[in-house]
């Protein structure tokens, strides 16, 4: 119970850390076997002749055991700390490492046809969604997204994160149409009933305030008059008016009342207008365009993203990640429901692929060399040996194997051919 409780509750790592030591020591412990076998058959071999193959065996093997021992520390590390030439690979070629793994990246992942054929295999959005509705991932999620925001924020040139940032943005408002857009929000603001509340409400706010400025209006009403006009009539008309603007509020609360009609049907005509209309579509074009190009909407946006940039650089971690989560969750909610909104994400995420990602892959790629440049030297070959020690390790096993059958062979061979 104690055994699977301490398997079940280990790191990941310190299990590779654990599997990785326990083949250095079958590939060590098998090199010293060979040893004690080659000691062996060396001593009795004059007594039994046939023991001068066993012995051939465990030299050949031996051999092949410290050769592959060497071949494999070498990539990690000088073996037993001698400067000998063409030792300690990775260390030695950290930062040439990372432009090439960073090359790698930009030329066989990120191109505009690589990210297009693979977005057009998946659904982004719909397994987006899926992912993110289950609490575990969206948890997850959050916890490693606000440890890995700042210090994003902090690594990356700032110019270039809101240049890529204001590019997904712009690419993403562009393929949206702006008329069309607004009809839906605004149908699906009037169908759900919040409009006669909004309407009602207004009301209520135009009633308070006619009843709190009622002797202003008078006043204005009566300025406006003849000057031959009496006061008293001025007043009573003044009164008159303020009382029929009260009385018609009221009125209006009906929902049968005409001009509520007329107001119902003026807006959803103006609805189906938005949709269909190719002149009101043509104008939302125009008017998107145009804010797209106001410098002083570049310039607040901006403002906002500075101010975020801050706000998460310097914010509360577990305040953070508790935004995040539900964030996430809410957000896969959407996404599982939502099938207009899945089809117009998945091509966002492909304008986002053809017009920021793909054009910028070079450098993405030197932001990867940069990261890998700025890792500790030891920490990196610790990370990369535990990812693959334990497979290199098999390849010492291996050379201690075949370097004795090809020695067993030459030594059968020779042997044959009366060379020994």
């Amino acid at each position: 119970m104690a055994a699977g409780t301490i398997a079940t509750t280990a790191s990941p790592d310190a299990l590779k850390l654990r599997d990785l030591k326990r083949m250095q020591a079958i590939a060590t412990g098998l090199l010293v076997a060979m040893a004690v076998v080659f000691v062996a058959a060396s001593r009795g071999d004059d007594y039994w002749p046939w023991l001068a193959y066993v012995r051939a065996f465990a030299e050949a093997a031996m051999v092949g055991a410290c050769a592959d021992w060497f071949a494999v520390t070498a990539i990690f590390r000088r073996p037993l700390g001698l400067p000998i030439p063409h030792t300690g690979i990775i260390p030695r070629n950290k930062d040439r490492i990372g432009q090439a793994l960073g090359g790698f990246i930009a030329d066989n992942f990120l191109t505009v046809d690589v990210l297009d054929s693979r977005l057009k295999q998946i659904e982004v959005a719909r397994w987006g969604g899926e992912w993110l509705r289950q609490p575990r991932h969206a948890r997850r999620l959050a916890r490693r997204l606000s440890g890995l925001v700042p210090t994003i924020l902090k690594v990356l040139p700032r110019d270039m994160l809101r240049e890529t940032a204001g590019s997904a943005a712009t690419a993403a408002i562009r393929a949206v149409p702006a008329a069309p857009t607004a009809s839906k929000l605004l149908a699906a603001f009037w169908n759900e009933g919040r409009s006669q509340a909004a309407f009602d409400w207004g009301l209520d706010k135009l009633a308070a305030y006619l009843e709190a400025n009622e002797e202003t209006i008078q006043e204005k009403v009566e300025a406006k008059s003849w000057k031959w006009m009496p006061k008293f009539i001025d007043k009573m008309i003044a009164q008159k008016v303020t009382t029929g603007l009260g009385e018609l509020l009221v009125e209006m609360r009906a929902p049968d009342h005409p001009w509520r009609q007329e107001l119902k049907a003026w807006i959803e005509s103006f609805i189906d207008r938005l949709a269909h209309d190719p002149e009101l579509i043509a104008k939302g074009e125009d008017l998107k365009a145009k804010l797209l190009a106001d410098p002083a909407l570049r310039e607040q946006a901006a403002g906002v993203w500075r101010d975020i940039e801050q706000r998460l650089v310097d914010g509360d971690g577990a305040g953070l990640t508790e935004r995040l989560e539900q964030m996430l969750t809410a957000l896969g909610e959407w996404l599982h429901t939502e099938e207009t909104a899945q089809a117009r994400l998945n091509e966002w995420a492909r304008i986002l692929a053809r017009q920021v990602i793909a054009p910028r892959r070079h450098e993405i790629g030197g932001f990867v060399a940069q990261v890998v440049a700025s890792w500790d030297t030891k920490g990196v070959v610790d990370k990369l040996e535990l990812q693959v020690g334990k497979d290199l390790q098999y390849i010492r096993v291996n050379g201690t194997l075949v370097g004795g059958l090809v020695g067993l062979a030459i030594f059968s061979a020779s042997r044959a051919f009366g060379l020994q």
